[in-house]
């Protein structure tokens, strides 16, 4: 999201009071209901004032103008570099705006018993490989880490270790980080909202988990996953310990050999595996 240069020092949409802007500019996400969402409150804060939304054609960009016409704009749109790009000039309906920043907002999900908000990934359900990498008995031990923590799953399942003394969840998703606090609520957790393809200000840990993602923006990006197994390594102590979940197809492998002493699959089922590696 790009906001006016005349607001400065809010962190999000959230954070700006209705009609703050004059003129906005969004990229769009490409998830229905948090794209909805980040729309929604893009017009509840220019409130009237011009709003230039835009997304790639095959990432929600056909959508734009019929959605934003839902929500009871006048849309001019126009089509470059492969992307749709919507301009909005009038004031849209608020019973509308609200509908939609309700369905997109931070929320307790019943079925799962946890927090969660559309566009955190896996926002409402346990993934596949996530439900692989829970079934693999563990006991850890020490202080550890959860890299791309999400809602917080792996560390709550963690945290059922009575000799883990302290476990970091970290995400890059203020969204991510929010709903995990309100998750795990354990006094050994911290959290800890940073980007993993840098190390964090972490070293000498005995354990971390993770599920990294292999996607940035909708396209997928192997080099992810593999920035994150080069941050575990750096954070783990000599004979610590990382297990990860991967899709079979990513080759993780190669890139866990060069920078661990010992590598083992744990599991193969349902297009994942299960790693564990040893510093």
């Amino acid at each position: 999201m790009q906001l006016s240069p005349l607001i400065v020092g809010a962190q999000s949409l959230e954070d700006l009071p209705a009609g703050a802007l004059q003129r906005l500019v969004i990229q769009a996400p490409p998830g229905v209901i948090e794209r909805r969402y980040v729309l929604s409150q893009g017009l509840r804060v220019v409130d009237g004032g011009e709003m230039i939304a835009l997304a790639r054609k095959t990432l929600g960009g056909a959508r734009l103008a019929a959605e934003l016409a839902g929500f009871g704009c006048q849309v001019a749109e126009r089509a470059k570099a492969h992307h749709r790009i919507c301009t909005v000039v009038n004031r849209a309906d608020p019973d509308a705006v609200a509908a939609a920043i309700a369905a997109g907002s931070l929320q307790r999900l019943p079925d799962l018993g946890l927090w969660s908000q559309p566009g955190i990934f896996s926002w409402n359900r346990i993934d596949s490989g996530t439900a692989l990498l829970l079934a693999q008995p563990w006991d850890p031990v020490g202080a550890g880490a959860d890299l791309g923590c999400g809602l917080g799953i792996l560390a709550e399942a963690a945290l059922k270790s009575r000799l883990v003394t302290m476990i970091t969840l970290i995400d890059t998703d203020r969204r991510a980080i929010a709903a995990a606090r309100l998750n795990v609520t354990d006094s050994r957790a911290r959290f800890l909202q940073h980007d993993l393809r840098r190390p964090p200000d972490l070293a000498g840990l005995d354990f971390a988990i993770m599920n990294p993602p292999f996607h940035d923006g909708g396209a997928e990006e192997k080099g992810l996953g593999q920035a994150f197994i080069d941050t575990a390594a750096r954070i783990l102590r000599p004979g610590g310990v990382l297990r990860m979940v991967a899709n079979l197809t990513l080759p993780y492998e190669a890139v866990l050999a060069r920078a661990f002493s010992r590598v083992d699959k744990l599991a193969q089922e349902g297009g994942f595996k299960v790693l564990e590696a040893r510093r």
